[in-house]
């Protein structure tokens, strides 16, 4: 079987800081639930992870889904809740070959 690897680097923009907490908790909360969906439809989150230090980003978000489309969908749905509007970000994607 071949699992579609998603690796998503990200930071807050800098105007993310100048929104209310209230805001913020209601964005995250939006995007928490599109990642609550992507599990139910099959996606596995494998870890969120603090990289700042020498790097552009901040956190990265490794998940892996059973296709690129479905990896694709997810994007999608964050940027229409407005994520990429609030973080800088990188994604790459992947695949890996289980036994």
């Amino acid at each position: 079987m071949t699992d579609c690897i998603w690796i998503h680097y990200a930071r807050p923009r800098p105007h993310w800081y100048g929104l209310d907490e209230a805001t913020q908790l209601a964005l995250k909360r939006n995007w928490d639930d599109i990642r609550a969906l992507s599990e139910r439809e099959g996606a596995e989150r494998i870890g969120s992870y603090h990289i700042r230090g020498n790097h552009d980003f901040e956190t990265v978000e490794i998940w892996r889904f059973v296709t690129p489309e479905a990896a694709f969908e997810h994007w999608v749905k964050l940027t229409g809740e407005r994520y990429n509007e609030w973080f800088a970000y990188a994604n790459n994607i992947g695949f890996t070959t289980a036994p």
